[in-house]
Protein backbone atom coordinates (compact mmCIF):
# COMPACT_ATOMS: atom_id res chain seq x y z
CA UNK A 1 0.00 0.00 0.00
CA UNK A 2 1.40 3.78 -0.97
CA UNK A 3 2.42 5.83 1.97
CA UNK A 4 0.14 8.37 3.24
CA UNK A 5 1.42 11.79 2.32
CA UNK A 6 2.91 13.52 5.04
CA UNK A 7 0.91 16.50 6.32
CA UNK A 8 2.17 20.29 6.68
CA UNK A 9 0.48 23.53 7.57
CA UNK A 10 2.67 26.70 7.32
CA UNK A 11 1.52 30.07 9.01
CA UNK A 12 2.20 32.94 7.30
CA UNK A 13 2.84 31.56 4.07
CA UNK A 14 1.14 33.96 1.73
CA UNK A 15 4.41 35.60 0.51
CA UNK A 16 8.40 35.48 1.38
CA UNK A 17 9.86 32.61 3.61
CA UNK A 18 6.83 30.88 4.32
CA UNK A 19 5.39 30.67 0.76
CA UNK A 20 8.94 29.15 -0.60
CA UNK A 21 8.42 26.63 2.58
CA UNK A 22 5.23 25.63 1.09
CA UNK A 23 6.96 24.86 -2.36
CA UNK A 24 9.77 22.61 -0.71
CA UNK A 25 7.27 21.07 1.40
CA UNK A 26 5.22 20.44 -1.51
CA UNK A 27 8.53 19.12 -3.85
CA UNK A 28 9.25 16.49 -0.58
CA UNK A 29 5.84 15.38 -1.08
CA UNK A 30 3.89 16.95 1.57
CA UNK A 31 0.03 18.07 1.22
CA UNK A 32 0.30 21.65 2.42
CA UNK A 33 -1.98 23.78 4.14
CA UNK A 34 -0.83 27.84 3.05
CA UNK A 35 -1.87 29.33 6.10
CA UNK A 36 -2.55 33.54 5.58
CA UNK A 37 -4.79 35.67 7.46
CA UNK A 38 -5.61 37.50 3.61
CA UNK A 39 -8.05 35.32 2.50
CA UNK A 40 -7.42 36.67 -1.14
CA UNK A 41 -3.93 36.73 -0.95
CA UNK A 42 -3.42 33.18 0.56
CA UNK A 43 -5.63 32.09 -2.18
CA UNK A 44 -3.92 33.20 -4.63
CA UNK A 45 -0.50 32.03 -3.58
CA UNK A 46 -2.01 28.49 -3.58
CA UNK A 47 -3.32 28.64 -6.80
CA UNK A 48 -0.29 29.76 -7.98
CA UNK A 49 1.97 27.02 -6.31
CA UNK A 50 -0.83 24.24 -7.29
CA UNK A 51 -0.15 25.59 -11.27
CA UNK A 52 3.79 25.29 -10.54
CA UNK A 53 3.51 22.12 -9.28
CA UNK A 54 1.23 20.85 -12.39
CA UNK A 55 4.41 21.64 -14.67
CA UNK A 56 6.90 20.20 -11.40
CA UNK A 57 4.98 17.26 -10.82
CA UNK A 58 4.15 18.50 -7.18
CA UNK A 59 0.80 20.22 -5.90
CA UNK A 60 -1.48 19.30 -3.06
CA UNK A 61 -1.34 22.95 -1.70
CA UNK A 62 -4.86 23.81 0.24
CA UNK A 63 -5.31 27.85 1.75
CA UNK A 64 -7.02 27.64 5.31
CA UNK A 65 -7.72 31.11 6.50
CA UNK A 66 -5.88 31.88 9.75
CA UNK A 67 -5.07 34.90 11.75
CA UNK A 68 -2.80 34.01 14.69
CA UNK A 69 -2.91 37.22 16.24
CA UNK A 70 -6.77 36.10 16.81
CA UNK A 71 -7.85 33.32 19.03
CA UNK A 72 -11.47 33.19 17.35
CA UNK A 73 -9.48 32.93 13.64
CA UNK A 74 -7.15 30.11 15.47
CA UNK A 75 -10.15 28.14 16.30
CA UNK A 76 -11.84 28.93 13.57
CA UNK A 77 -8.83 27.39 11.49
CA UNK A 78 -8.75 24.03 13.56
CA UNK A 79 -11.86 23.37 12.82
CA UNK A 80 -11.84 24.53 9.52
CA UNK A 81 -8.32 21.59 9.06
CA UNK A 82 -10.53 19.45 10.47
CA UNK A 83 -13.13 18.96 7.93
CA UNK A 84 -9.84 18.21 5.44
CA UNK A 85 -7.78 16.40 7.38
CA UNK A 86 -7.93 14.23 10.97
CA UNK A 87 -4.12 14.64 11.10
CA UNK A 88 -1.09 17.42 11.11
CA UNK A 89 2.67 15.90 10.64
CA UNK A 90 4.51 18.98 10.69
CA UNK A 91 3.44 22.91 12.17
CA UNK A 92 5.54 25.47 10.68
CA UNK A 93 5.02 28.80 13.17
CA UNK A 94 6.22 31.08 10.17
CA UNK A 95 4.22 34.59 10.53
CA UNK A 96 5.90 37.05 11.88
CA UNK A 97 5.47 40.63 12.12
CA UNK A 98 8.06 43.50 12.42
CA UNK A 99 6.29 47.43 12.51
CA UNK A 100 8.23 50.04 11.10
CA UNK A 101 8.05 52.40 14.49
CA UNK A 102 10.39 49.55 16.28
CA UNK A 103 13.04 50.90 16.41
CA UNK A 104 14.04 52.43 19.94
CA UNK A 105 13.80 49.86 23.38
CA UNK A 106 13.59 53.98 25.20
CA UNK A 107 10.41 54.73 23.02
CA UNK A 108 8.71 51.38 22.21
CA UNK A 109 5.27 52.25 22.70
CA UNK A 110 2.97 49.55 24.84
CA UNK A 111 1.00 49.06 21.85
CA UNK A 112 4.37 48.26 19.44
CA UNK A 113 5.63 45.91 22.29
CA UNK A 114 1.74 44.10 22.69
CA UNK A 115 0.56 43.83 19.01
CA UNK A 116 4.62 41.98 18.03
CA UNK A 117 4.58 39.41 20.98
CA UNK A 118 0.65 38.74 20.27
CA UNK A 119 1.59 37.66 16.70
CA UNK A 120 5.32 36.84 16.84
CA UNK A 121 4.90 34.75 20.58
CA UNK A 122 1.80 34.11 21.86
CA UNK A 123 0.17 33.69 18.48
CA UNK A 124 2.44 30.79 17.94
CA UNK A 125 1.90 28.97 20.79
CA UNK A 126 -2.00 29.56 20.49
CA UNK A 127 -1.87 27.77 16.82
CA UNK A 128 0.23 24.95 18.67
CA UNK A 129 -2.50 24.43 21.46
CA UNK A 130 -4.76 24.36 18.59
CA UNK A 131 -3.34 22.06 16.28
CA UNK A 132 -1.64 19.75 18.88
CA UNK A 133 -4.37 16.99 19.22
CA UNK A 134 -3.93 16.84 14.87
CA UNK A 135 -0.36 16.25 15.52
CA UNK A 136 -0.62 13.50 18.13
CA UNK A 137 -2.25 11.45 15.19
CA UNK A 138 1.46 12.11 13.48
CA UNK A 139 3.92 9.30 13.51
CA UNK A 140 6.57 11.93 13.97
CA UNK A 141 5.25 14.97 15.33
CA UNK A 142 7.08 18.20 14.37
CA UNK A 143 6.61 22.26 15.49
CA UNK A 144 9.18 24.75 13.92
CA UNK A 145 9.13 28.18 15.40
CA UNK A 146 10.67 30.83 13.10
CA UNK A 147 13.00 32.62 15.09
CA UNK A 148 15.14 34.81 14.33
CA UNK A 149 19.37 35.19 15.62
CA UNK A 150 17.77 39.24 17.01
CA UNK A 151 16.47 36.96 19.49
CA UNK A 152 19.72 35.23 20.97
CA UNK A 153 20.73 36.36 24.52
CA UNK A 154 24.50 34.65 24.36
CA UNK A 155 25.70 37.09 21.63
CA UNK A 156 24.15 40.54 23.70
CA UNK A 157 21.51 42.84 21.16
CA UNK A 158 22.40 45.66 18.79
CA UNK A 159 19.58 48.10 19.75
CA UNK A 160 17.60 46.96 16.23
CA UNK A 161 14.07 46.46 16.33
CA UNK A 162 13.51 45.71 20.53
CA UNK A 163 9.91 44.53 20.13
CA UNK A 164 10.71 42.44 17.40
CA UNK A 165 14.10 40.94 18.92
CA UNK A 166 12.29 40.51 22.43
CA UNK A 167 9.60 38.32 20.56
CA UNK A 168 11.73 36.07 19.14
CA UNK A 169 14.06 35.44 22.39
CA UNK A 170 10.31 34.30 23.88
CA UNK A 171 9.55 32.36 20.97
CA UNK A 172 12.36 30.40 22.01
CA UNK A 173 11.04 30.13 25.36
CA UNK A 174 8.04 29.07 23.97
CA UNK A 175 9.80 26.34 22.19
CA UNK A 176 11.42 24.92 24.96
CA UNK A 177 8.41 24.94 27.22
CA UNK A 178 6.66 22.70 24.51
CA UNK A 179 9.69 20.48 23.79
CA UNK A 180 9.12 19.81 27.83
CA UNK A 181 5.28 19.13 27.32
CA UNK A 182 5.77 17.35 24.60
CA UNK A 183 8.40 14.84 24.76
CA UNK A 184 7.08 12.59 22.01
CA UNK A 185 7.14 15.31 19.31
CA UNK A 186 9.88 16.99 17.79
CA UNK A 187 9.68 21.00 18.66
CA UNK A 188 12.62 23.16 17.91
CA UNK A 189 13.17 27.20 16.81
CA UNK A 190 14.68 28.17 13.54
CA UNK A 191 16.87 31.32 12.31
CA UNK A 192 16.74 31.37 8.87
CA UNK A 193 19.49 34.33 8.50
CA UNK A 194 19.02 37.60 7.08
CA UNK A 195 16.86 37.00 3.80
CA UNK A 196 15.72 38.92 1.00
CA UNK A 197 11.86 39.54 1.67
CA UNK A 198 9.70 42.32 2.42
CA UNK A 199 10.68 42.00 5.79
CA UNK A 200 14.48 42.03 5.61
CA UNK A 201 14.84 44.30 2.74
CA UNK A 202 16.65 43.65 -0.73
CA UNK A 203 20.34 44.01 0.94
CA UNK A 204 19.71 40.68 2.32
CA UNK A 205 22.93 38.23 2.17
CA UNK A 206 20.58 35.54 1.87
CA UNK A 207 17.81 34.42 -0.90
CA UNK A 208 14.32 33.10 0.00
CA UNK A 209 15.00 29.26 -0.95
CA UNK A 210 18.22 29.65 1.30
CA UNK A 211 15.86 30.85 4.22
CA UNK A 212 13.80 28.35 3.64
CA UNK A 213 16.21 25.47 3.44
CA UNK A 214 16.54 25.03 6.96
CA UNK A 215 13.09 25.65 8.34
CA UNK A 216 12.00 22.65 5.37
CA UNK A 217 14.82 20.44 7.00
CA UNK A 218 13.33 20.76 10.24
CA UNK A 219 10.11 19.89 9.34
CA UNK A 220 11.07 17.50 7.00
CA UNK A 221 14.33 15.46 7.62
CA UNK A 222 15.88 16.23 11.10
CA UNK A 223 16.48 13.74 13.52
CA UNK A 224 13.03 13.11 15.40
CA UNK A 225 14.94 12.88 18.34
CA UNK A 226 16.40 16.55 18.26
CA UNK A 227 14.40 18.53 20.47
CA UNK A 228 14.09 21.70 22.33
CA UNK A 229 17.40 23.24 20.05
CA UNK A 230 17.55 26.33 18.14
CA UNK A 231 19.25 25.61 14.78
CA UNK A 232 20.64 27.67 12.32
CA UNK A 233 21.80 26.11 8.57
CA UNK A 234 21.43 22.42 10.20
CA UNK A 235 23.51 23.39 13.09
CA UNK A 236 22.54 24.01 17.00
CA UNK A 237 23.41 27.74 18.06
CA UNK A 238 23.44 29.43 21.60
CA UNK A 239 20.37 30.54 22.61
Amino acid sequence: MAREKRIALVTGANKGIGFEVVRQLAREGFRVFLGARNEEAGRAAAEKLNREGEKEDYGDIMFLKIDISKIDSVRSAAEDFSKQSDRLDALVNNAGILLDDDKDALTTTPEIFETTLRTNTLGALLVSQAFVPFLKKSDAPRIVNVSSGGGQLAEGADGWAPAYCISKTAINGVTVQLAAALPKFAVNSVCPGWVRTDMGGSNATRSVAEGASGIVWLAADAPQNQTGKFFRDRKVIPW
